[in-house]
């Protein structure tokens, strides 16, 4: 039986179907501008679906016409307001729920159908996998208005490489989905009218197809082997890949491939 549900938020829906939890950025009329109730909602979101073992993977979308386009133009006036403090508690609260999203168990995938910018860009430098439509354009246009990429580029070097990054982040220039695809920002470029059955798919073939450990400790590995010298990174590889093998899902696994049968998750 499928399970189905979903959460009332105000900026954002949360709704779960099939393993698949979809959050949707919802201030279409604000071009889905992030401010610090919609940071909240997401971080509330993301830790419902991490809890929720009905929850394999997580789409993040926008509704309307953008994907995101930043910061709230209103948050922004607020923000010039605040002391250094205040402003850092700000920061550190965007921090975790970037955080948040890299480091998550569950596999998040950002369906990008109409432009992010800046803040917005950077929620989808944070998922694992990333499908944008061709219209979309994507960029971090910070410098533009004297503000800096702060949190961002800390991803986005280990996403895109420092050279790709300094480009994107130093000119503050919007590309296109084409160019964000060969950057290496987003995986795929899909047409307007085939983009959510595309993400379904990918979707329901990662909850059927792979095993929940596998791909958290999977991301575990991706997610931390820059932090560590070579030598530390391989150590700590080996150590999971010996804890993994006495992982049921594992024995499970390496059963039904050697008998030969289809394994559906």
């Amino acid at each position: 039986m499928s399970h189905q549900h979903s959460t009332a938020f105000l900026c954002i829906t949360y709704e779960v179907s099939d393993r698949i939890a979809t959050v949707t950025l919802n201030r279409p009329e604000k071009r889905n501008a992030l401010n610090g109730a919609m940071v909240k909602e997401l971080q509330q979101a993301f830790l419902q679906a991490a809890e929720d073992e009905a929850v394999k993977v997580i789409v993040l979308k926008g509704a309307g016409e953008a994907f995101c386009a930043g910061a709230d133009l209103e948050y922004l006036q607020q923000l010039q307001q605040n002391t250094f403090e205040e402003n850092l508690a700000d920061s550190r609260q965007l921090m975790q729920l970037m955080q948040q999203i890299y480091y998550h168990d569950k596999i998040v995938i950002a369906q990008v159908e109409g432009h992010a910018i800046a803040g917005g860009c950077g929620l989808v430098t944070l998922c694992d996998l990333s499908y944008a439509v061709p219209e979309a354009r994507l960029g971090y246009t910070e410098v533009k208005i004297g503000f800096i990429p702060a949190l961002v580029s800390v991803f986005l070097v280990r996403k895109t490489g420092e050279g790709r990054a300094r480009e994107l982040l130093l000119t503050g220039q919007l590309i296109g989905a084409e160019k964000a695809r060969d950057y290496g920002l987003i995986n795929e470029v899909v047409p307007k009218d085939s983009i959510a059955d595309h993400v379904a798919r990918v979707a329901t073939a990662l909850c059927k197809e792979t095993a929940a450990h596998s791909l958290k400790v999977t991301k575990q590995l991706i997610g931390g082997v820059l932090d560590k010298p070579l030598n530390e990174a391989l150590e700590q590889a080996a150590r999971l890949n010996a804890a993994t093998r006495e992982h049921a899902e594992c024995k499970r696994g390496i059963q039904a491939f050697l008998d030969k049968e289809k394994l559906v998750w």
